[in-house]
C-alpha cells in the first residue's frame, strides 16, 4: 500500500541462470584472421630494426674500419697495402689488399700518387730561409730585372703524354734556355757532355744574344742560375766578373723558387700536343725550336709574377717544402 493508495503486486519469478551453476564454462575464442599470417605478425613486431640490405656481410667492420683510417692519418701507413699488412694481426678473416682499399675508397681516401721532393737538409733549409728574407721586400719592379736559367732533358718519346715503348728509349736531347720579363730567350742544344769551357760558350752566345735580342746590357739585369759544380766554377765565375754580369745567390735545393722549372712544363705540354712522336733526334730539336719561339711573354709575366708568392710560401714552411 502506498501513500495514493494504490496497491502494488510484486512478483518474483525464478529464472535459470549460469551463474548458479558450479563450475564456470569458458569463453569461446575470438574468430581467427586467416588472412594474418606468422611472417606479417613478425614484421609488426619488428618494426624498430633495421632492414637487411641484402647481399654478402662486409669483412671489415666499422671499427676496424676507423682503425685503417687512423692509420693513414697518423702517417703509420701510406697506402692499402702497409694497411693490409697491419690489419693481419687485427681480423680473423682473410682480407686482400683490394678489399681495404675499396673501403678506404668508400669513406673518402682516394689513392693519389705521392708528390717527390727533394731531400732538404737543414743547411738546404737555413739557406732557403735566408733567399727568402733577403728578398721577401723585393717588389715586382725587382723581380723584372731577373733573367732566369736552367737546363733540362727531353725525351723522344717522352714529349708525349702516353704510355709505348721504342728500342733505346727513343733518345733525348738536353737543353739550356733562359727567360725574362720581355719573353723567352735563346735556347740552345747541348751537345756532348755539359762542363764549364762549354757553359761558358753557351753563355757567350745563347745569353749575349737574348740580351741584345732584348735590347738590354749586364748592367740592367740580375743572372739566375742554380748551384750545379759546372755554373759555380772558377772559369764561370771569372767571366761573369770579366763581363759585368751580377749573379744571384741561390739557395740549393729549390726548384721550386725557379719558375723556368714551369716554364719547361709549359715547353713540354706543348710538345705533347703532337699526334706523332718525332721519327729523330733532328725533328725533336726542330719542335722544340718552334714551340719555344710560340711561348708568349705574357706566359713568362705570369711566372714572374708568382715570385712574392713563392717567397712567402718560404717564409711560411721556415725554409721547408713549398706547393710550388
Amino acid at each position: 500500500m502506498t501513500d495514493r493508495g494504490v496497491s502494488c503486486d510484486i512478483i518474483l519469478v525464478d529464472l535459470p541462470s549460469k551463474c548458479a551453476s558450479s563450475s564456470l564454462e569458458p569463453l569461446p575464442p575470438p574468430p581467427r584472421d586467416l588472412s594474418l599470417s606468422k611472417l606479417k605478425i613478425c614484421s609488426k613486431l619488428r618494426f624498430n630494426l633495421p632492414k637487411s640490405k641484402g647481399g654478402r656481410p662486409s669483412k671489415l667492420s666499422s671499427t676496424t674500419i676507423s682503425y685503417a683510417q687512423r692509420l693513414i692519418c697518423s702517417g703509420e701507413a701510406d697506402a692499402a697495402v702497409d694497411v693490409h699488412k697491419q690489419l693481419k694481426d687485427v681480423c680473423t678473416k682473410p682480407v686482400s689488399t683490394q678489399t681495404v682499399r675499396r673501403h678506404l675508397k668508400k669513406h673518402g681516401m682516394k689513392a693519389v700518387v705521392k708528390r717527390k721532393h727533394l731531400l732538404l737538409l737543414k743547411r738546404h733549409i737555413r739557406a732557403r730561409l735566408d733567399f727568402a728574407l733577403a728578398h721577401q721586400d723585393w717588389t715586382l719592379e725587382d723581380w723584372k730585372r731577373v733573367i732566369w736559367s736552367d737546363e733540362t732533358k727531353i725525351n723522344c718519346l717522352g714529349s708525349r703524354l702516353v704510355e709505348g715503348t721504342m728500342k733505346y728509349g727513343g733518345g733525348s736531347l738536353m737543353l739550356w734556355g733562359c727567360f725574362g720579363w720581355e719573353g723567352p730567350g735563346y735556347a740552345m742544344k747541348i751537345e756532348g757532355k755539359m762542363d764549364a769551357n762549354l757553359y761558358v760558350s753557351i753563355l757567350e752566345d745563347a745569353l749575349q744574344d737574348s740580351l741584345e735580342y732584348w735590347g738590354q746590357t749586364p748592367n740592367d739585369i740580375v743572372f739566375q742560375q742554380d748551384n750545379d759544380p759546372k755554373h759555380t766554377s772558377k772559369k764561370t765565375k771569372t767571366w761573369f766578373k770579366d763581363h759585368g754580369f751580377e749573379v744571384m745567390e741561390w739557395p740549393a735545393q729549390s726548384p721550386d723558387l725557379n719558375p723556368i722549372e714551369h716554364l719547361w712544363g709549359i715547353l713540354k705540354r706543348k710538345l705533347a700536343s703532337h699526334k706523332e712522336p718525332p721519327a729523330s733526334i733532328d725533328e725533336l730539336w726542330k719542335r722544340v725550336e718552334a714551340e719555344w719561339e710560340k711561348i708568349s711573354a705574357k706566359e713568362c709575366r705570369d711566372l714572374i709574377e708568382s715570385m712574392p708568392r713563392r717567397v712567402a710560401a718560404v717564409l711560411k714552411a721556415k725554409g721547408g717544402y713549398t706547393k710550388y
